[in-house]
């Protein structure tokens, strides 16, 4: 071999000195010449001398003719395992390190062999930036992948990003480079210089893998703190063990960190500042779990994370993994479950990160009737190929394992799940049996949602699905896509689309409110008031609402009451308990001072009472996803534009009526399944929250007189825009 290699060097040693050579271990670090001695070569750019320690003494290397190429040849024994280098440069500037090619391979054939076949669930634990100590010398580890690269070296702020320095092992068909560099700590900023074997065009590429990324608009990667974070959140993590999600309530506040709420000078509140400030809000006002969009790490503010480049990175606006590990621990210790928006369907094309990350379209499609999301002006990614599905299963495990993330919605699943998904005719590939089902998307879902449950039990996996694809919700051996539920994006529009109509002509779409209840069941259902219903034109959730003022807030009361009493886990974007009347804002905060005026203050209270009551009532939750958990009264009233329902549970029962009128119904008559008294857990017009007091006073008593097929009835006035939930407090 180093017969080989000395007669190959000009041409080896013009390739490292272009920063070309594919392999530098073949040319750099150690190679045995006959028995008992080495010959050591050593590559440092700008280097006009370099000495080598040996056990006993430094010795000079020699200069082989080539500007920063030195060897030395002596004993092996005289040579530590890994020895220093002492370089001096032009400037009489000295610097002294361990030779990085001193090292074997670290990344193990096994590891490498489960990448391949897609199914290395701790992968972010092998590629990426890594600190630790081999052989006794502490540095960091760095891999990445990128099989279609001629050269890959890491840069950084420890090198003066100069390519040169330090090139990378590549482990062969694995197309995984590698290389330990020691002396480095956490901290440390750098990036992957990748050369393409294709056409030589060299780019500078944040790692896919990066654990920590600098505040936009810099873009390299950082290399993690390695301490680990001391949990204190044990005992709701193992409640989740064995958490029946089915059986319990879900009611999630969806919040957009950079704009919940400003620090005074209009800069963002740091994950610590969050942890508390939000947190408490959150758990004042009754809800089980905040959704955060997407933290992961994202260059464009106005993408408000929906454009990921960093997918193991929670984004450094608001500080270090390490905070954001803080904000978590502390939702848990205040009872609040963490969900995050997580996004595999599509990526941005910015230079510096996965588009035609080694040269080749790599992580997406190379042909854009698959590659590409026109609409969005996205890539697309090529989920068939092992190591991508591998890269976003990574991606998912390592927030629920790393971050004890309780959940992912899994954004715009129906785009990833149909090849002509806003595609022009001819602007789409068929799939091999001639369809428009993307078979890969499907199996990665599958493993997806298998994968993340199995390994994480009580976590929930939830799609933004928005076509009727069925069996969203069920199991994959049952032929489902196994997420956990599905948000009904029908029962939104529908009920958005309802009560946006004058009330005069709301009897002639009576059946928005009651077709929903045909297929409420054939999925698990969460109701998303999301933060896609205010933007782009469409106005606050209260702008919509038709009427003066007053009926505005009557019936965006009313919307909320029928969202908690309706079946299904509930979803409300921010701003909409304050009664907003501007359209979501990214660049600022919240309408705050909105608070100051009862009428908005009373909104925010019926939100607060809608969840301790949706908590405290089990016919509201535990049965939300089975056809038994919800019963007709009457929902034929379409001339007074009245509903009215029964849910359902093991300990009992709750009356559901509400009146999508401005007009007071006197008298009505409702039937109820069982004699007694009952009483209004919730009146949505009460004075309390803003309304006009019209309600029930006590005891409202059955009479025997059989209505709407039930065998008892009651007699109430019902207020306008209005909702009444009852419950039965002596039975007859």
């Amino acid at each position: 071999m180093h017969q080989q290699l000395a007669q190959h060097l000009p041409e080896a040693a013009l390739q490292l000195v272009e920063s070309r050579h594919h392999n530098p271990f073949e040319v750099l670090g150690c190679h045995p010449i006959g028995q008992n001695r080495v010959r050591v070569r050593a590559f440092v750019p700008n280097a006009r001398r370099i000495n080598i320690q040996l056990h006993d003494k430094m010795a000079s290397m020699n200069s082989t003719g080539y500007a920063g190429l030195f060897e030395w040849e002596g004993k092996k024994n005289a040579l530590p395992e890994h020895y220093e280098l002492l370089c001096e440069y032009e400037d009489n500037q000295k610097y002294r390190f361990v030779d990085p090619y001193s090292f074997s391979p670290l990344i193990s054939d096994y590891d490498l062999y489960l990448f391949g076949e897609g199914q290395h669930w701790h992968i972010y634990k092998i590629l990426g930036a890594h600190y630790c100590e081999v052989d006794g010398v502490s540095g960091v580890r760095f891999a990445t992948w990128a099989p279609g690269a001629e050269r890959v070296s890491v840069v950084g702020n420890f090198n003066h990003w100069n390519d040169q320095c330090h090139p990378m092992r590549n482990r062969g068909s694995s197309g995984v480079w590698e290389l330990f560099i020691p002396g480095l700590a956490p901290d440390c900023l750098y990036k992957y210089s990748i050369r393409s074997r294709h056409n030589g065009q060299v780019q500078q590429k944040t790692d896919p893998y990066g654990q920590r990324f600098e505040v936009r608009p810099a873009t390299a990667a950082m290399v993690p703190n390695h301490e680990p974070y001391p949990w204190r959140d044990e005992e709701w993590m193992q409640k989740r063990k064995h958490w029946d999600w089915h059986q319990a309530p879900v009611s999630v506040y969806e919040v957009h960190l950079g704009s919940w709420r400003r620090q005074e000078d209009g800069q963002w509140l740091s994950y610590r500042d969050l942890a508390h400030q939000l947190v408490e809000y959150v758990s004042d006002l009754g809800f089980t779990h905040i959704e955060l969009l997407p933290v992961t790490e994202h260059p464009l503010d106005e993408s408000w994370g929906y454009q990921t480049t960093g997918y193991f990175a929670p984004t450094s606006r608001h500080g270090s993994p390490e905070d954001f590990r803080y904000f978590v621990d502390h939702c848990h210790q205040q009872g609040i479950g963490v969900i995050m928006d997580w996004v595999p369907g599509h990526f941005p094309k910015d230079d510096h990160a996965l588009a035609r990350f080694d040269g080749t379209s790599l992580y997406e499609h190379e042909d854009p009737r698959r590659g590409e999301h026109r609409d969005w002006g996205t890539l697309i990614y090529n989920y068939g190929r092992k190591e991508v599905s591998n890269f976003l299963i990574g991606s998912a495990l390592y927030w629920l394992d790393s971050f004890h993330i309780d959940g992912l919605r899994v954004d715009a699943v129906a785009s990833m799940l149909y090849l002509n998904y806003s595609r022009e005719d001819g602007d789409w590939l068929p799939n091999v049996h001639g369809g428009t089902e993307n078979l890969e998307a499907i199996d990665f879902l599958r493993s997806l949602n298998d994968t993340c449950q199995t390994r994480y039990p009580g976590t929930l996996i939830v799609a933004e699905e928005s076509t009727s694809w069925p069996q969203v919700s069920r199991p994959s051996w049952l032929g489902g896509l196994g997420f956990s539920m599905k948000w009904n994006m029908g029962w939104m529009h529908d009920s958005l689309s309802y009560l946006q109509q004058d009330p005069i002509f709301r009897h002639y779409h009576h059946d928005k409110l009651t077709f929903g209840l045909l297929y409420a069941f054939s999925e698990n259902f969460m109701l998303p008031l999301s933060h896609d219903e205010v933007v782009h034109g469409k106005g606050s959730l209260m702008d919509r609402m038709p009427g003066d003022t007053w009926q505005k807030h009557a019936n965006l009361r009313l919307l909320f009451s029928l969202q908690y009493t309706y079946p299904g886990s509930k979803l409300l974007f921010m701003g909409g308990e304050l009664g907003q009347h501007r359209e979501w804002n990214d660049a600022e905060q919240l309408e705050w001072h909105l608070l100051e005026h009862p009428e908005h203050r009373g909104i925010q209270q019926l939100v607060k009472d809608l969840n301790h009551l949706y908590r405290a009532e089990p016919a509201l939750y535990s049965k939300s996803y089975s056809g038994d958990g919800f019963g007709w009264i009457d929902c034929h009233d379409a001339s007074q534009s009245v509903i009215s329902y029964r849910r359902n549970s093991k300990e009992g029962f709750v009356i559901v009526i509400l009146n999508f009128t401005p007009v007071p119904r006197h008298n009505y008559r409702i039937g109820v399944p069982e004699a007694g008294c009952y009483e209004e857990c919730l009146n949505s017009d009460s004075h309390y929250y803003g309304g006009s007091d019209v309600g029930n006073p006590l005891p409202l008593n059955t009479e025997p007189v059989e209505w709407m097929g039930q065998p008892q009835s009651l007699t109430l006035t019902l207020p306008p825009l209005g909702a009444l939930v009852l419950k039965i407090q002596k039975h007859v």
